[in-house]
């Protein structure tokens, strides 16, 4: 104990004062030498009294992570056997003035949660619990492919030749990963620098063999086109390892078994409607854990590994991979002489002007791993649901998965700010957006196991593109071969069909594969519930952390998710899924909800019949926007419609309210806009209005005139301005689309029209996008100013200040514009990420054309998640894909009430005005920091655009809670 009388003897000469964290340091020090020192330990417990500090003052400010608070505790009782330390109750309100309602508990239980009744009895729940955890502790589920048939003997021969491979690669890199490892150790000095031989030797030689096995296959599964980058491919095996390292740590040091007793207690929440009442998912948690007396938190501290260490570690991995495994490249032919070369290889490519360095399997390989036609497919635990509700956000570097790192915010590659900047404010001002992310993830799920097996059944039979279901790569013609009888310009022509045919076998693989992973695990979990844990991006927009089935994804995805939670239909339900039906259509997009309903009624034997015949009758359901949904809801329909009593019947299905042009109805709203805000349907109509026709017809408008004084390319326009041509452009407008965009848009628009002459389609489109830009700043003229001044505020802040854009959403999330330069001459490696860390500079362009589409990204989220965490006060059931809500067809009612209220709420704050003064604080410059001005100075331009704030229009806000239009 030595050192540590030492180190406080040098405090004290120093002056330093030593607070709660400097002694439990030291008592922690003390425990870990055996026996513990008693007479040092009442040394220092004399000098917290001495210091005036309590032992309570250590448990309630130090933070301990893994065993360090069970060792400052097991030396205190050494010296007072009755100490117990006190676990206050954390504050669990919300800060921003907004959320303030939700502070108060309700008076009132709940008359039903969406979640009571979903689990199975505690028996069950607790074994579905240890089968979630056991899976995440392997890191692999396994699920069985769709894809499966009974083997045929080229099949048997392919499958017993790659099992053969794997067992001579695992025998190869035990012996060349044993041989590497002495290698680094002997290299390895511990006062001369970052060494990766230290993060190597936490696993055995047998783990990075599984690792690498599993690797191969991955590459073998790729795209015959795309292929990751190195660095993005280091980054992740290194990440790998990482995991598997802090996996051991959880159960070293008993984090595990913590964690299980705080979960099973946490299950309550679920199947007590006046725990739900009273409770959020976090705070109820922390209630468990403060009544529990024993902290439960998977918190590693310092153990995650650095972007620099991690790419390292894979590249260590993947060279070893590079270097080492060889495969016989005649081994699905008859040959007398064998060729062994590397199973994979590095391939360079162009990119602009930077050369990419990829990983490439060889295509014997991708060969006999596509013809062995595997009956499983193996996916990290965190690519799929859970089988119990995930663990709470409590913090932002706790929540997610149970056990297997979840980051909360999903960034770029190469961006570092965002996750350091969240990760350092206090947690309780991010508690919305943790709340938020709580209550998404605590939705339960089913499989609506109909529309699965009919999308199973299609996809086995070759696919159908008509209704989006990928076609095999067998379907693709043949490539044609090149003769030597053929002219240059004859081969020329060969060579540039077999490019076009090669790149969609390469779309064709991608899109065939991206459907098989969603049927395979859907199929999984055909016969359970699941949940999806949640994160958010750096705007705070909010995904599923699994990225392949999930309701983010495409028409087939979400046409075979239902509630898990079933409710009967009441008075309006079945005319909200009729209504929801013709939604999707997208055929009557101009027409009220009542003429909606009513042709629903009038279609009713089309929908029944689709529900009835989907593959064989007049297959009306095929014609939609959202062909898969669209089935989905006919047979919903069809079911509700012929029970005894529709308003019993009990539903599973979501109905989706989306926003009309979302985020113009957001810029509207902060302008006050009132001409806009009727385009985007802010204001109350009796029939929705479409801004996308309204410019359209301004558009015409000018067409027709420039036609009148004979302008040519006005007249060649002539029948062809229409809303569809202009829909695109319009929509990416507020998200920041330029004008040269803008032209490719309308161009690719006008390809499409047959009848539109082709060498007129490039003026025609800059001609179209000139006139749709000036539309839009007459029908949104202060969307318009507001979007300029962000440009303005993001360009000045990015090329005087040197600094990304930042800012603060209503809701407390701090966020930082991911976008810097790359250094000259870049390549992306280990030392590249270090450099980039140390000398990143905003890429101006980036900043400033971002600035507006991410400002807007985080108000729509910000408006997401309030209607989210009143929605859940009220006791519906909440989802969402950004702009998209959806409840229960009985709720939809309570839902879009919320939904109105929330955004009157939002749009109440002075947002604007909040931004400039936060902008203003953090990027502004002094009188005492610019001295003496010269002419032009652009610092002074700085500080006078951080100061003008756009003039706001005279729209009255309230109007929103009348619009029926809204979101419908």
């Amino acid at each position: 104990m030595v050192t540590v009388k030492e180190i406080f003897q040098q405090m004290k000469s120093d002056g330093i004062r030593p607070n709660a964290q400097s002694f439990a340091s030291a008592l922690e020090t003390i425990a870990r030498h055996d026996p513990i020192d008693v007479k040092t330990a009442k040394r220092i417990i004399r000098q917290m009294q001495d210091e005036n500090i309590p032992l309570q003052d250590m448990f309630l400010q130090c933070r301990f992570v893994l065993d360090e608070r069970d060792c400052v505790l097991r030396v205190i009782h050494e010296i007072r056997p009755n100490f117990q330390p006190t676990i206050p109750f954390c504050d669990v309100s919300y800060q921003p003035t907004i959320l303030e309602s939700l502070n108060h508990r309700p008076s009132a239980v709940l008359k039903d949660t969406p979640y009571r009744g979903v689990l199975p009895n505690r028996d069950l729940s607790r074994q579905l619990l240890k089968d979630q955890m056991d899976r995440e502790m392997r890191g692999v589920l396994t699920v069985k492919s769709i894809d499966a048939v009974a083997p045929d003997a080229k099949t048997r021969l392919y499958r017993s030749k790659l099992d053969s491979l794997k067992q001579q690669w695992a025998k190869t890199l035990e012996m060349s990963l044993q041989r590497n490892m002495d290698a680094l150790k002997m290299q390895f000095r511990p006062k001369r620098g970052v060494h990766i031989y230290p993060y190597l030797a936490t696993l055995p030689i047998s783990d990075y063999v599984d690792i690498l096995v599993d690797e191969l296959i991955r590459l073998a599964q790729g795209s015959e086109g795309y292929t990751p980058s190195t660095f993005m491919l280091h980054a992740q095996l290194g990440r790998k390892v990482m995991d598997k390292y802090l996996l051991q740590c959880k159960k070293n040091y008993k984090l595990v078994d913590r964690l299980e007793k705080t979960y099973s207690e946490y299950l309550k929440y679920f199947e007590d409607k006046q725990v739900t009442s009273m409770y959020n998912c976090r705070q109820y948690w922390e209630k468990v854990e403060h009544d529990m007396k024993l902290p439960a938190r998977a918190d590693l501290g310092e153990h995650s590994w650095s972007k620099f260490i991690l790419v390292r570690i894979g590249k260590f991995l993947y060279d070893t991979i590079i270097n080492e495994i060889k495969m016989d490249s005649t081994m699905l032919r008859q040959v007398e002489m064998h060729q062994y070369v590397p199973a994979v290889y590095k391939v360079y490519r162009h990119y602009a002007d930077r050369l990419k360095e990829e990983v490439k399997p060889h295509p014997v390989l991708v060969k006999l791993y596509k013809g062995s036609r595997p009956e499983t497919l193996n996916f990290d635990t965190d690519m799929c649901p859970t089988c119990v509700p995930p663990h709470p956000w409590l913090t932002a570097k706790t929540g997610g998965y149970l056990l297997q790192k979840t980051v909360l915010t999903r960034l770029p590659e190469m961006s570092m700010k965002q996750g350091c900047v969240v990760d350092l404010v206090p947690s309780k001002q991010i508690f919305p957006i943790l709340d938020t992310l709580n209550q998404l993830g605590a939705s339960p799920w089913i499989v609506n196991k109909p529309v699965l097996d009919l999308i199973i059944q299609v996809f086995r039979n070759g696919g159908m593109e008509q209704v989006d279901i990928p076609l095999p790569v067998s379907q693709c013609p043949a490539l044609p071969k090149i003769t030597r009888d053929l002219s240059s310009e004859e081969k020329n022509v060969i060579y540039r069909q077999r490019f076009m045919l090669k790149k969609k076998r390469s779309e064709m693989f991608s899109l065939w594969c991206d459907a098989l992973y969603k049927l395979s695990i859907a199929n999984h979990f055909r016969d359970s519930v699941f949940w999806f844990p949640q994160n958010i991006d750096f705007r705070g927009r909010v995904y599923p952390v699994p990225p392949h089935f999930q309701h983010l994804g495409g028409d087939m995805a979400r046409s075979m998710l239902l509630f898990a939670k079933g409710m009967p239909l009441g008075d309006k339900g079945l005319d909200w899924l009729k209504i929801h039906l013709i939604n999707l259509t997208g055929l009557k997009k101009k027409s009220s909800l009542t003429d909606r309903l009513a042709w629903a009624n009038e279609i009713l034997d089309d929908i029944l019949d689709s529900a009835d015949n989907p593959l064989t009758g007049k297959q009306w359901w095929k014609e939609s926007d959202d062909p898969w949904q669209t089935l989905a809801c006919c047979m919903e329909i069809a079911n509700a419609s012929r029970s005894p009593n529709p308003a019993a019947y009990v539903s599973h299905f979501p109905v989706h309210q989306d926003g009309s042009c979302n985020g113009l109805q957001h810029y509207a709203a902060l302008g006050r806009d009132q001409k806009g805000a009727e385009a985007v349907n802010l204001y109350p109509f009796e029939t929705p209005q479409d801004v996308y026709s309204g410019v359209a017809g301004l558009v015409e408008k000018e067409r027709l005139q420039d036609a009148a004084a004979d302008v040519e390319i006005a007249k060649v326009l002539d029948g062809f301005v229409s809303r569809k041509v202009v829909k695109q452009t319009v929509m990416t407008i507020v998200y920041g689309v330029t004008r040269y965009g803008a032209r490719a848009q309308i161009q690719k628009q006008l390809a499409d029209i047959k009848a539109f002459p082709e060498h007129k389609s490039l003026p025609a489109a800059s001609y179209l996008a000139e006139k749709t830009f000036d539309s839009i700043k007459q029908m949104f003229t202060s969307a318009r100013q507001i979007q300029d001044w962000f440009v303005d505020c993001a360009k000045l802040i990015s090329s005087v200040r040197n600094k990304p854009v930042e800012w603060v959403t209503p809701l407390g999330l701090p966020v930082v514009q991911p976008y810097f330069k790359l250094p000259k001459n870049y390549a992306e490696s280990s030392r590249s990420v270090h450099l980039l860390q140390a000398n990143s500079k905003p890429n101006v362009m980036k900043q400033k054309n971002a600035f507006p589409p991410n400002f807007v990204h985080s108000l729509d989220s910000s408006h997401m998640m309030l209607t989210c965490l009143h929605a859940a006060r009220a006791g519906i059931s909440f989802a969402a894909v950004h702009d998209s809500y959806w409840t229960h067809p009985a709720n939809v009612d309570i839902m879009n009430k919320l939904t109105r209220e929330q955004f009157v709420a939002l749009h109440s704050l002075p947002i604007l005005d909040d931004l400039s003064e936060f902008l203003e604080k953090r990027f502004s410059y002094s009188p005492g920091d610019i001295g003496t001005p010269f002419p032009e100075d652009p610092r002074l331009r700085l500080n006078a655009v951080l100061k003008s704030v756009p003039t706001k229009g005279k729209f009255d806000l309230t109007s929103v809670l009348r619009s029926t239009y809204f979101f419908s």
